[in-house]
């Protein structure tokens, strides 16, 4: 029974992590009337498509995690991993923090750069234990990349943001 618990303790912990990060970003998302106000580009997929777009990546990043976990050396490497995924997290929730709540697309283009880095930085750690699980954080770092272009396009086509940004002349 202990050497079940071993086993399934890390998919466990990184599902529960995964589903926690997903619940918050979905709480930090508004698609209200400002949202609904900006000028979309013209290669932004439908809000559809975002949510099983992120489902997919957060089930791929908790079993690039697990993958890694399971493949790391020591209880050291295990933890810097560990590290490096709530970073991540945290980077993630900021940019849905900053673009849907402060509602400012400009400074999420400014963060979203720390995002990207992060997911580079996790697939160089976790594909030293494991190629497969960098693999698996590949299509994070691909969503992000196309994330970022859309973020830059709104920022082009909707700019300036802010309150001392309201009052000028676009």
């Amino acid at each position: 029974m202990k050497l079940e618990l071993e086993i399934f303790r890390p998919a466990l912990i990184a599902a529960l992590a995964a589903l926690g990060l997903a619940t918050l970003g979905a709480q930090l998302t508004e698609l209200g009337p400002w949202y609904r106000g900006l000028v979309q580009p013209s290669f932004k997929p439908p809000d559809i498509w975002f949510g099983p777009a992120w489902t997919l990546i957060f089930i791929c990043a908790a079993t690039a995690g697990v993958t890694a976990w399971n493949s790391a050396p020591d209880r050291t490497s295990r933890r810097w991993l560990i590290g490096l995924f709530a970073l991540n997290a945290g980077l993630n929730s900021l940019w849905s923090l900053l673009f849907f709540k402060l509602q400012r697309p400009d400074w999420a283009l400014i963060e979203v750069g720390f995002l990207w880095l992060s997911i580079a930085a996790l697939i160089v750690a976790t594909r030293s234990y494991s190629r497969t699980a960098g693999f698996l954080l590949l299509p994070y770092l691909l969503w992000v990349t196309f994330a970022s272009a859309i973020n830059y396009a709104t920022v082009q086509l909707n700019g300036p943001f802010g309150q001392l940004a309201a009052g000028l002349p676009k």
